[in-house]
């Protein structure tokens, strides 16, 4: 009986861990934001996230300035690609942000790709989000 136990135990704790380690995967972007190379001007800012025309797509505006971040999946630009169309984005923002139906204010990690300009959007990634809160719209 002992031994039946330690089975079931070992078998449960093994579906466990494997279950664990996949959930795990499947949050893992594919094309890295974050890098060694940017991570050091990787900040957190309170946003909205919306879907616009143009290229880039996808905007996050920082709430309280007039400035425009353009999303790419990061680390690099490539504005000729349709990255700008529809960027990477962390797993958790991609279930509850549907581009053209809503649109999301959180706290947002992200990683400027280049140097501010005055005027000008700045391209950028989103590495993460927290306190997620969709608005849907009105039309």
């Amino acid at each position: 009986m002992f031994v039946i136990r330690r089975c079931i135990f070992l078998l449960a704790l093994v579906l466990f861990v494997s279950v664990s380690l996949s959930a795990q995967n499947s949050l893992k972007r594919k094309i890295p934001c974050k890098t060694p190379n940017n991570e050091k001007s990787c900040f957190w800012t309170h946003g909205r996230l919306t879907f616009g025309n143009g290229t880039p797509a996808f905007r996050l505006w920082q709430v309280g300035t007039q400035h425009l971040l353009g999303i790419y999946s990061g680390p690099s630009v490539d504005r000729h690609s349709l990255d700008n169309e529809n960027p990477e984005l962390p797993a958790d923002l991609m279930r509850k942000f549907k581009p053209g139906e809503n649109l999301v204010y959180a706290d947002f990690e992200v990683c400027p790709l280049e140097t501010a300009k005055p005027g000008a959007m700045q391209a950028a990634c989103i590495e993460s989000a927290k306190n997620i809160v969709v608005e849907k719209f009105d039309y």
